[in-house]
């Protein structure tokens, strides 16, 4: 479809990897993808709320009051229920101090858990994920995905595995497929019930509402 026939939509982030990954839940609607550099702004929305949903709103509600469009933002974390009160999903980037790199959150995770072994290791993913317009929110969700377990992910000189982005996917292995969460195909993720595949059926059940409203469907 053209993008004269397309709603612009702004990708609520700065972050480029997930740019890609709200682009790709938007693939085959009738909506035109803005990044904040295409459309020449910045904004530094709110991360204080108690739930990845309601950071997620807040993000979207900022960006579209800034970019004068529709906007779609999403905020997520780890869950490792074996750290208990030592770990805390909505500080999954940050946990490691503002100035470390993906290297350094791997290994302070890892030393976090090294008590730890088999079941303990349990971890899953939480995504939040939210639409907004003019400031407010259209629609907004948080899914869980599937569980998988921390492993030691260094290489043999010590250096971390690259994760594409997301410093904990090399880390998250799943014995079903003997691999961890960023060797996956697409088809093993959603077989597993993976978070952005959820969201991403979540997301084209409201548009079809939502985009007929303004005559694209």
């Amino acid at each position: 479809m053209s993008t004269e026939q397309s709603v612009p939509i702004l990708l609520a982030t700065g972050n480029g990897d997930k740019q890609r990954m709200l682009r790709w839940l938007l693939e085959g609607l009738p909506v035109q993808p803005v990044t904040p550099a295409e459309a020449g702004i910045s904004a530094a929305p709110d991360e204080s709320a108690d739930t990845h949903e309601a950071i997620a709103r807040a993000k979207a509600e900022e960006w579209s009051s800034v970019a004068g469009m529709a906007a779609i933002a999403s905020d997520g974390g780890l869950l490792v229920p074996a750290l208990g009160a030592n770990w805390e999903s909505r500080y999954t980037r940050r946990f490691a101090g503002p100035a470390a790199d993906d290297s350094e959150r791997q290994r302070r995770l890892l030393e976090l858990l090294k008590p730890y072994s088999g079941p303990d290791r349990a971890a899953a993913f939480v995504e939040g994920l939210a639409i907004a317009d003019d400031g407010r929110t259209l629609a907004s969700w948080e899914v869980q995905g599937a569980t998988g377990r921390i492993v030691d992910g260094l290489d043999k000189a010590g250096e971390p595995t690259d994760g594409d982005g997301f410093w904990v996917f090399p880390l998250w292995y799943f014995a079903e497929f003997a691999r961890t969460y960023d060797k996956l195909t697409e088809a093993e993720r959603a077989s597993l019930g993976d978070h952005w595949e959820t969201l991403r059926g979540l997301v084209r059940e409201f548009a079809m509402g939502w985009l007929a409203s303004d005559g694209l469907q």
